[in-house]
């Protein structure tokens, strides 16, 4: 992989940017929707109430960046990893990610709805009232995790890997079918799911 160019400036909507590092930057408030980051790494940077709608982000790398109120609607994630990274009150709803890798991070407030995840694994990540509603998730794992208040409502999932997580479900466990968990969450899950069920348990 060719070394990167240090970036220098702020960003500019519907602009191609590859080959780029982008280290210890703040883009706050900064409106760079409809971009295309092709080979960049991010480390250290932080967007607050940017609007980066429409942008698609393909084999990136970012580490250690955070995500306050960020508009990330409707992008695109390919062959991408976050490590270390926080995302707080941030939309993505209508996001297409495929073969992405959330590690290390913390999602508060997260906005997945309609959101299409293919190949998506959550490795140790904290998620705190993440909402995956009406979502499509094929192939994805949160190995690790600790789950606050997630709603599944609708979502839709296939080859979906819940073991090992935390679960803290608050909506949609009818949605979980597909899914795969151990006997410590079933456990765990059973009141909730006899309830959603109807099925009263005395005794």
């Amino acid at each position: 992989m060719p070394e990167l160019t240090a970036f220098e400036g702020d960003l500019e909507p519907d602009e191609d940017y590859e080959g780029f590092r982008f280290a210890d930057v703040a883009f706050d408030e900064a409106a760079a929707g409809g971009c295309h980051f092709l080979d960049c790494s991010f480390v250290g940077a932080s967007f607050t109430g940017s609007r980066l709608r429409k942008s698609r982000f393909t084999d990136v790398t970012l580490r250690d960046t955070r995500f306050v109120a960020t508009d990330l609607a409707e992008t695109g994630w390919q062959d991408t990893t976050l490590a270390g990274c926080a995302l707080a009150g941030v939309q993505a709803f209508s996001a297409a990610l495929r073969r992405v890798t959330f590690r290390d991070g913390k999602l508060d407030s997260v906005n997945f709805r309609t959101a299409v995840l293919t190949d998506v694994a959550f490795e140790d990540c904290v998620l705190r009232d993440v909402d995956f509603g009406s979502a499509t998730l094929l192939r994805v794992s949160f190995a690790g995790c600790i789950l606050t208040g997630a709603d599944f409502t609708k979502v839709s999932c296939t080859e979906v890997d819940l073991r090992g997580a935390s679960l803290g479900i608050t909506a949609g466990f009818d949605a979980l079918r597909g899914a795969t968990i151990d006997s410590i969450q079933l456990v765990a899950l059973a009141p909730y799911l006899a309830r959603h069920l109807g099925i009263v348990v005395d005794g």
